[in-house]
C-alpha cells in the first residue's frame, strides 16, 4: 500500500503502527503509507552479537545515551545516505512530536562530548519499531542496537520490528515472516504495557 496523505500528526503515526503501516518519503518528498510482506522482525531471544562486538560493548569506547538528542539522531540519518533518504522535514517534525510524547525513542552512541551513531523507533505496548540509524564512526550504531536490544529485553518487550531485512541487520538474526505472521505477534504485543524511558 502506499497512497498520499495529509500533514503527519502523531495520533496518525500511532495509529499506523498499531495497524501495522509506516510512513517514508518518496523522491518528490511526498508522504506515503508502506507495508511489507514478508515483515523483518528481530527477535529478541535470538539476537546475536559477534564476538568482536561485544568486546567492543565491554570497552566503554561509547557512552550510550537515551533520548539525549533525538532530532538530531533523526537529522543525522537523513543525512546519512548518500543515496538518498526517505526521511523529509515533515517526517522529522511529526516524529519529534511523537518524541516529546514519549513515544519515540533515540538510543545515541557519544564520544568525546558529540553524538556519532544511534537509532530511532517508535515504542507502542510491547512492540519496538525500528525506523532507522547512522554512524559516523565505526560500530558507533552496532553499539546502540546492542544497548537498544538489552533495553528491550529487560523491560519485556516481545517485538523488534525491523520492516525489511538488510545483510547488515541478518547478521544480528533478523529474518522475515510473513505479514499475517506479523501481524498476529504484533496483536500481541500491542496488549502488552511496557516502559522504553
Amino acid at each position: 500500500m502506499n497512497r498520499n496523505v495529509p500533514k503527519l500528526t502523531p495520533a496518525m503515526l500511532v495509529e499506523a503502527y498499531r495497524q501495522g503501516a509506516f510512513p517514508m518519503a518518496d523522491g518528490l518528498g511526498r508522504i506515503r503509507w508502506y507495508t511489507a510482506d514478508p515483515r523483518g522482525i528481530l527477535r529478541l531471544e535470538d539476537f546475536h552479537v559477534p564476538r568482536t562486538l561485544r568486546q567492543l560493548v565491554r570497552q566503554k569506547r561509547f557512552e550510550v545515551r537515551i533520548d539525549h538528542d533525538f532530532e538530531a539522531v533523526m537529522r543525522q540519518c537523513m543525512l546519512n545516505r548518500a543515496d538518498g533518504t526517505w526521511i523529509n522535514d515533515e517526517l522529522v517534525a511529526a516524529y519529534t512530536a511523537l518524541h516529546r510524547l514519549g513515544m519515540a525513542h533515540s538510543v545515541e552512541s557519544w564520544q568525546d562530548g558529540q553524538l556519532v551513531g544511534g537509532l530511532y523507533g517508535v515504542a507502542l505496548g510491547g512492540a519496538f519499531f525500528g525506523e532507522s540509524m547512522f554512524y559516523r564512526r565505526p560500530n558507533a550504531s552496532k553499539v546502540a542496537l546492542v544497548h537498544l536490544v538489552e533495553r528491550l529485553r529487560e523491560r519485556g518487550y516481545e517485538l523488534l520490528d525491523t520492516q525489511m531485512v538488510t545483510e547488515h541487520m541478518r547478521r544480528f538474526g533478523c529474518v522475515e515472516i510473513p505479514a499475517a505472521d506479523y501481524m498476529a505477534l504484533l496483536r500481541k504485543a500491542l496488549r502488552k504495557d511496557c516502559r522504553f524511558a
